[in-house]
């Protein structure tokens, strides 16, 4: 039933949000500076090709509070915006019956773009 699922989400929509993901983290990381956040957008396109039996979880906690400062920066560089197209797109899924596992995907990446350093998809 994942595969159904993946394999539907792929072609209604997931593949090219897993592409602008991919694209925004090629052209962050151009920089050194912005290494970091492309690898955050490498990990949310990794999950938006292929969401359906994958989990995120939080990875052990490190000495003093990088992560923490580096979801401030996201969250008002771009995080914002990408949580805000997820929430949409939930909502505009969760209309119909048939959508709700979708939206509900949606609301999952919703989660994770607001602060996606510190966590791992397993």
């Amino acid at each position: 039933m994942k595969t159904l699922g993946n394999i539907i989400w792929v072609i209604f929509g997931g593949l090219e949000i897993a592409i602008e993901y991919f694209l925004a983290g090629l052209a962050l990381m151009i920089t050194i500076i912005g290494i970091p956040f492309g690898l955050q957008s490498m990990k949310l396109g990794i999950l938006a090709l292929w969401p359906f039996g994958s989990k995120i979880r939080r990875k052990e906690p490190q000495p003093g509070c990088l992560n923490l400062f580096m979801n401030v920066l996201w969250f008002f560089i771009g995080g914002i915006w990408i949580w805000i197209t997820h929430l949409l797109f939930g909502i505009l899924f969760c209309i119909t019956i048939i959508g709700i596992p979708f939206g509900k995907m949606h609301f999952r990446l919703a989660k994770l773009a607001l602060s996606p350093f510190g966590k791992e998809i397993v």
